[in-house]
C-alpha cells in the first residue's frame, strides 16, 4: 500500500469546490433599477491592500484637514486608537525575572526584618517597628506596580530602566547583612 506523505495533512472532502477559502463568491448581477455603491469608510481611515481602488475616497483622501488622532501621532490629549503592541518574548522574559527578583527582594525583607526584631527593640517601639517592617516588605512590590502603570505609554526601555533603578534601589539590607540564620 503507497501512501502520500502528505496524507496526515488531508481530510476527507478536501477537494470539495465549496470548501475552496481562496475561491470568490459568485456575486448576482444588479437589476437594472438597482444600483450598486463602491464600498466606503469612515471619515479618517483609508483603504490599503487589494481592491482598495474601489473604495470610495474619504474625507482625508479628498485634501481636508486630517482628525488629530488619524494623523498617526495621536494629537496634543487624544488618546491613540491604536491597541499597544504585544511583548516580545525578550521583554516577557526580562519583566517576569524582574517581577521575580522584587517578590524576593520583599521576602527578603520581611525575614531580614523579623531578624531585627530583637535590635530594634531597643532603638524603636513595638508599633513603629512593626509599621516600618511592612511598609520595607510592600516597597517592592509598590515599586514595580507603580514602574508598570506610570511607564505604560512610555518606550520599554523606560521601563527597564526605572525596573533597574529599583533593584539597586530596595537591595534588602538587613537579609544581606544577616543571612536567613545571621550570626
Amino acid at each position: 500500500m503507497v501512501r502520500d506523505r502528505d496524507d496526515a495533512f488531508a481530510w476527507d472532502g478536501d477537494d470539495d469546490p465549496t470548501l475552496d477559502a481562496r475561491a470568490t463568491p459568485i456575486a448576482e448581477e444588479p437589476d437594472g433599477d438597482e444600483t450598486v455603491s463602491p464600498a466606503s469608510l469612515p471619515e479618517g481611515w483609508s483603504a490599503v491592500g487589494r481592491g482598495s481602488e474601489q473604495v470610495e475616497t474619504t474625507a482625508v483622501d479628498a485634501g481636508e484637514s486630517v482628525p488629530p488622532a488619524a494623523d498617526g501621532h495621536g494629537g496634543a490629549g487624544v488618546a491613540s486608537a491604536e491597541p499597544p503592541a504585544a511583548m516580545g518574548n525578550a521583554a516577557l522574559l526580562a519583566t517576569g525575572i524582574l517581577a521575580g527578583v522584587y517578590l524576593l527582594y520583599a521576602i527578603g525583607w520581611l525575614v531580614g526584618g523579623l531578624r531585627l526584631r530583637e535590635v530594634a527593640q531597643f532603638l524603636v517601639s513595638d508599633a513603629a517597628y512593626v509599621i516600618a517592617l511592612w511598609l520595607a516588605v510592600a516597597a517592592p512590590v509598590v515599586w514595580f506596580g507603580a514602574t508598570w502603570l506610570l511607564t505604560r505609554s512610555s518606550r520599554p526601555w523606560v521601563r527597564y530602566v526605572w525596573l533597574g533603578a529599583g533593584v539597586l534601589l530596595l537591595i534588602p539590607w538587613p537579609f544581606v547583612m544577616m543571612g536567613a540564620v545571621g550570626r
